[in-house]
Parts: structure tokens; sequence; C-alpha cells
């Protein structure tokens, strides 16, 4: 297979991650961003790309097949607007746009143009979320009653995102991947402690139309770091949790009695990265649904779009 000819928009701590992997996979030709600061070590990095501040050089040069972004949310839906305009396929940052109808405008693009559009979900390539969706879907768990997440952490204390769109993303990229439905109700309470009109701790609250509830607790406030996916069901409970080394799955047997066994199923230690990379690769190269990624995104920035709203509405 012809290597695909690439190029990375935005290389922030995120982006430089990206760039290390799409380098591995394909042919990086070129990297933007505006800080012309970073420019020199991104040369050293990669010095067979072409460096440039200008999102416009990348989209006329004829030879990119694809466009990665990495950039701050609010900027994902223009630039990867532009980006599909200008023929390129692309893989942009979670979320890829911050309203449920600009997601929908770029999915409609992307198919007119029959390009792939990936938004960059990384927990749903994750081998532990993987497993632990394998694990639900078995039965295993018996009904499953109500799913969980906690991502809390201390710092970075950011001022251009909340809690909810900064961490939340994550969680309930995953929470909608196992519980397979769009919530009915949802309500989210929070505050912004350290910096004004950006609320660091969020608590969000989501029931479907099964009757299924998911709660989230989203801090970058805490003294602790959990990055940890609860799921329970009326025979079993599972936990993913991310900042165990080698058990990332747990699975409790008679939850009601607390008398049963406990076991942690092998999980593939591949770098989740990697895999997310490598399956975009794959989509553009024609393996697989080339818009579905993109299709299951527009329920989780919907929820994101509803849960901000009840927030504000909260606060006020």
């Amino acid at each position: 297979m012809t290597s695909m000819r690439l190029a990375q928009v935005g290389l922030g701590q995120w982006g430089k991650n990206l760039a290390r992997n799409f380098a591995d996979l394909g042919d990086l030709l070129w990297l933007c961003d505006v800080d012309e600061a970073q420019h020199a070590d991104l040369r050293q990095r990669h010095p067979s790309a072409r460096l440039t501040t200008s999102i416009d050089d990348v989209l006329a040069d004829d030879a990119v097949d694809a466009v990665v972004i990495a950039t701050p949310v609010p900027t994902h839906h223009d630039l990867a607007r532009r980006s599909l305009e200008a023929g390129k396929h692309v893989f942009v940052e979670k979320p890829p746009a911050m309203r449920g109808g600009e997601l929908e405008e770029l999915c409609e693009l992307a198919e007119e143009r029959g390009r792939v559009l990936m938004p960059g979900h990384l927990l749903l390539y994750h081998p532990g979320v993987k497993k632990l969706k394998e694990i639900v879907d078995s039965g295993e768990l018996g009904d499953v009653l109500y799913v969980y997440g906690n991502r809390q952490n201390l710092g970075t204390f950011r001022t251009n995102e909340n809690a909810l769109w900064s961490l939340g993303v994550h969680d309930l990229s995953v929470l909608l991947y196992l519980i397979e439905e769009e919530p009915s109700d949802v309500r989210a309470h929070g505050n912004a402690f350290l910096s004004q009109g950006v609320e660091d701790v969020v608590f969000c609250y989501l029931r479907f139309p099964s009757g299924k509830m998911a709660h989230m607790h989203l801090s970058w406030l805490d003294p602790h770091k959990i990055r940890r996916i609860t799921v329970v069901g009326n025979d079993r409970m599972a936990v993913f949790d991310d900042m165990e080394r080698e058990r990332k799955i747990t699975v409790y047997d008679n939850w009601r009695t607390r008398t049963g066994d406990v076991y942690s199923p092998t999980v593939d230690a591949t770098e989740p990265l990697r895999l997310e990379c490598r399956h975009f690769l794959k989509l553009i190269a024609g393996e697989g649904d080339p818009h579905k990624a993109a299709r299951d995104a527009i329920a989780v920035v919907r929820a994101l779009e509803q849960l901000q709203a009840s927030l504000e509405t909260v606060v006020a």
C-alpha cells in the first residue's frame, strides 16, 4: 500500500504525540503551527517535513492526502470544514465541533466529497475499553443498570475550556459506546473555583430511554489522578482503570453478596494512540465504514451541548 501523505495542524503537547505516530505510519509532509518559537524543535524532530504558520499552505498542496487537526477546540469545526472542502481526508481531535449541527454539517460534507472524517475519540481504540465492551455485549454482567466515569487529577488548569469539554468528552464517548443509546435527560452541576467562567469541577447525570443511567465526576481540582469507568449489571460489575499498569479490567462476581470471585482478563498493551492513528489510515485505504466514527460522534457532541446548557442554567 502506498504511504499516506499527511499534514498536521497544531503541534502542542498532544499534537506532538500524533505527529510522532503519523510520521511512523505515513509520510508527514507538513507541520503547521502558529507558534513560530516551536518551529526549530519541530524541524529537529521531523527534518523532512515542511513548516508553516498557515493552513492555507497545507490545503494548497495537492500532494497532501489527509490533514490531522490538533488545535484548540473552538477552531476544530472551521479547520475541518476547510480541509474537507479542499478535498482532504480529516482526522480531528475531540470534540470535532461544539454543536451537534456543526458536526452533522461536517459529516454531510465528508460523505458528499467521498472523504474520511474521523474524530479523535482515543478511548474507543483503547484495548481496555474494547475488552470492557466485549464483556458488556457478552451478557456476562447481566442487564446493565448504570455506568459511571471518574476523571480527576490536580491540574492542568485550563482557561479556554471547562472540565466538561476538556475531560468529559473522553468518558462521555465511552459511556455512549457501552450503552448504545442517546440520553433522554441530562443535567450538569459545577463550579469555577480557580478561573472565572471556567468550571474546574463538574458533575453530570444522564438517563437513557431504556432506564439505564450514567454519571461523570470531572475535575482537575482533586488530589488523586483517576481514570476509571465502572459498569454495574444485575449479575456482575466491571471496572476499567487506566491508571492500573497490569489490571486494566477487573470483573466482580455476585456483587449483591460480595462473596463472588474477582478476575482480571488479559488486555493488549499496544499504545491506544497508535491503534487510533492506524485505524484512520485504514479507513482512508478503504477498510471499514469511512463515516461511522463521525456519525457516532454526533451523539457525543449533542450530549456535551445539552450538558453545557444545563450547566449554564444551574450556574445562572
